[in-house]
C-alpha cells in the first residue's frame, strides 16, 4: 500500500479521534508516522505536532460553534502547563526512550482505569459554568500535566479530558470541547521551540495526512453529538488501554 493511501486512513482515524474524544490524536499519530509510514521518532514527533494542532484547532471551532468549551478554565489550564511542559521538555532530551516510551504508556493506561472507574463515568457537573468556579485547581492540574506533556511529547489529549472530568467536574461533552483548547495550545508551544526541524517535515505525506484529519475532526464531532457522554467516556479509555499496551510491548521489546 503506497505513503498516500496509508497517510489519508492514517489521518482519517486521527480526525475521527480529536473530533469526538478530544484526545488521542499524538498518541495515534506518532506510532503510524514511525510504524506505517516510515518517519523517525524525532521527524515524526515534529510531524505529529503539525498535524495535531491544524485539526485540533479545526475541531475547536466546530465545538465552540455548539457551546461546549470552556474557555476561562481552558485558557488557565493551558496557560499553567506553557512554562512546565518547557522544562519538562528539556529535561526528557536527556532521558533514553525507552524510559520515556514505558512512562507514556504507564500514564496512559492510568488514565484510562480511571475513567473506567464505576464512580467516575456517570460523573457530571451539569451547567455551562462547570469548572470555571475552581482556578487554583485548574492552573494546578494544568500545570501538572503540562509537565507531564512536555517530558512525553504530545499534545496531552489523552490526560486532558480524564483531568477535567474526574478533578474538575466536567460533563464529558464540555471535557471534550475545552481540552481541545488545551491541546492547541500546548501543541503551538511546542512546535515554537523547535524552529528549523519543521523545514525537514515530508509535506508530501504530512499534507494530505492533515488534510484527511480535519475531515475526519467533523465526522468526529457530529460523531460526539449522538453518543452519551458515558459511552463516550467508555470508548475513550478502551482506546487509551490499547494504544498504552502496544507502545509499553515495544518499549520492553
Amino acid at each position: 500500500m503506497s505513503a498516500l493511501i496509508l497517510a489519508l486512513i492514517a489521518g482519517a482515524v486521527v480526525g475521527l479521534a480529536l473530533g469526538a474524544l478530544g484526545g488521542g490524536g499524538s498518541v495515534l499519530a506518532v506510532p503510524a508516522l514511525i510504524y506505517l509510514l516510515g518517519f523517525t521518532p524525532a521527524a515524526a514527533t515534529t510531524a505529529s505536532l503539525i498535524i495535531v494542532t491544524a485539526t485540533s484547532l479545526t475541531a475547536l471551532f466546530a465545538h465552540a460553534r455548539t457551546g461546549d468549551v470552556r474557555w476561562k478554565a481552558g485558557a488557565l489550564f493551558a496557560a499553567a502547563g506553557l512554562l512546565p511542559a518547557a522544562a519538562a521538555g528539556a529535561a526528557a532530551s536527556r532521558l533514553p526512550q525507552p524510559v520515556l516510551t514505558a512512562a507514556f504508556a504507564v500514564v496512559a493506561a492510568l488514565a484510562a482505569v480511571r475513567m473506567l472507574r464505576p464512580g467516575r463515568t456517570g460523573r457530571t457537573a451539569p451547567g455551562p459554568a462547570a469548572g470555571e468556579a475552581r482556578p487554583a485547581r485548574a492552573a494546578g492540574t494544568g500545570a501538572g500535566l503540562g509537565a507531564l506533556t512536555g517530558l512525553l511529547g504530545v499534545g496531552g489529549g489523552f490526560l486532558v479530558v480524564p483531568a477535567l472530568v474526574t478533578v474538575l467536574a466536567f460533563e464529558m461533552q464540555a471535557a471534550v470541547g475545552t481540552s481541545l483548547l488545551v491541546i492547541s495550545a500546548n501543541s503551538l508551544a511546542s512546535l515554537a521551540t523547535r524552529g528549523a526541524t519543521t523545514a525537514g517535515v515530508n509535506w508530501a505525506v504530512v499534507g494530505p495526512f492533515i488534510g484527511t484529519a480535519i475531515l475526519g475532526a467533523w465526522d468526529g464531532r457530529r460523531l460526539a453529538a449522538k453518543v452519551t457522554g458515558t459511552l463516550l467516556q467508555r470508548a475513550f479509555a478502551v482506546v487509551l488501554l490499547a494504544v498504552a499496551a502496544f507502545m509499553l510491548a515495544d518499549a520492553l521489546a
